[in-house]
C-alpha cells in the first residue's frame, strides 16, 4: 500500500490557490505601509508593522526591488519606496488634467499671502495632497503631497463638506469619527455642521489649528462643470502669521482664487457661491 503523504499548506500554496491575490494584497500593504515613512523601516520592524512573516516580507520585498517599487539602503539595512512607486502614483495626478493649470495659480496664493499652497482632491472620504508650492517662511508641513487626512479635520475637508447635504456629511462623520487631534478640534456634530453653515456664507473655511497646534489654513472649492467639488486649494502656515487680522484677507484671497480656477478649468460655481 502506497503511503499517502500529508504535507502542510504553505502561504505560497494559498496565493496558488487564489490566483496571486493574497500576494498582491500583502505587497501593495508593504508598499503602502514604506510609503507612510520617509525614514523607512528595517525588515524586522516592517514584519511587526504589517503583521506578516519576516520570511514573507523579505520574499515579497525582493521581488518589489527587482521592480524597483522599493528600495534597499544596505548602509543602514532600511527598506524605502521605490522610483517605480513615484512613477506610477504620480500618473493619478497627471489623470487629472487640472494639475498643470492650477500650477500658476498656487504659485500667485504663495506669492500673494507668503504662505504654502497646498491643492486636494477626496477620495474614498479623505484628503489626498496632490501638490503644493512651498512657502519661503519657516513652515511646518502638516501632511505630505500625497498624504492622507480626515475631512473633518482639515480645512480643505470642512471646505468640501461644506458642499455635501446634511445627510452626506453624517454618512462621513460616521466613518472617519471625530477625533480630538488638538485641544481644538471639533469633536461635535452640532459644532461641525455651525461650522459649515458659517463656510457657506463666507466661501472659504479655516482650520484652526485643529489638526495641529500652532498651524493654521485657509481653504476654498474648485468646482467641475457640473458645480460639485472637483478639488480644494488652501493656504496653510503658522498661527503666528496667519493672524486673526490677516484671516479675512487670506480667505477672500483664497476663495477669489479658487473662483478664478473654476471658471478657467470650465467649472461651474453654485448660485450660492458666486457672491463675494
Amino acid at each position: 500500500m502506497k503511503k499517502s503523504v500529508i504535507r502542510r499548506k504553505s502561504s505560497d500554496d494559498a496565493d496558488v490557490r487564489d490566483g496571486g491575490v493574497q500576494s498582491v494584497d500583502r505587497a501593495l500593504t508593504l508598499i503602502e505601509t514604506l510609503a507612510e515613512d520617509d525614514e523607512g523601516y528595517r525588515l524586522t520592524d516592517l514584519a511587526v508593522r504589517t503583521g506578516l512573516s519576516t520570511s514573507t516580507v523579505h520574499r515579497l520585498l525582493t521581488t518589489l526591488e527587482k521592480r524597483r517599487f522599493v528600495q534597499f539602503d544596505r548602509n543602514g539595512a532600511i527598506w524605502h519606496i521605490g522610483a517605480r512607486s513615484f512613477t506610477v502614483g504620480s500618473t493619478f495626478a497627471r489623470r487629472r488634467n487640472f494639475l498643470t493649470h492650477a500650477m500658476p495659480y498656487l504659485r500667485r496664493l504663495r506669492d500673494q499671502t507668503r504662505e504654502t499652497a497646498n491643492l486636494a482632491v477626496v477620495d474614498d472620504g479623505s484628503i489626498i495632497v496632490l501638490t503644493r508650492i512651498e512657502s519661503r517662511e519657516i513652515m511646518r508641513s502638516l501632511t505630505k503631497v500625497g498624504g492622507r487626512v480626515a475631512m473633518v479635520a482639515s480645512g480643505v475637508g470642512k471646505a468640501v463638506l461644506a458642499t455635501y447635504s446634511d445627510e452626506d456629511v453624517n454618512a462621513i462623520i460616521k466613518q472617519q469619527g471625530m477625533p480630538r487631534l488638538t485641544e481644538k478640534s471639533i469633536v461635535r456634530p452640532g459644532e461641525l455642521f455651525k461650522a459649515l453653515q458659517t463656510i457657506r456664507q463666507q466661501g472659504y473655511a479655516i482650520d484652526d489649528e485643529e489638526a495641529r497646534m500652532g498651524l493654521r489654513c485657509v481653504a476654498a472649492v474648485v468646482y467641475d462643470d457640473c458645480g460639485e467639488p472637483l478639488a480644494a486649494i488652501s493656504v496653510s502656515g503658522m498661527a503666528s502669521r496667519i493672524s486673526d487680522e490677516r484671516l479675512p484677507m487670506i480667505g477672500a484671497t483664497v476663495r477669489d482664487v479658487a473662483a478664478e480656477l473654476t471658471m478657467v478649468l470650465g467649472g461651474v460655481m453654485p448660485a450660492s457661491r458666486t457672491k463675494t
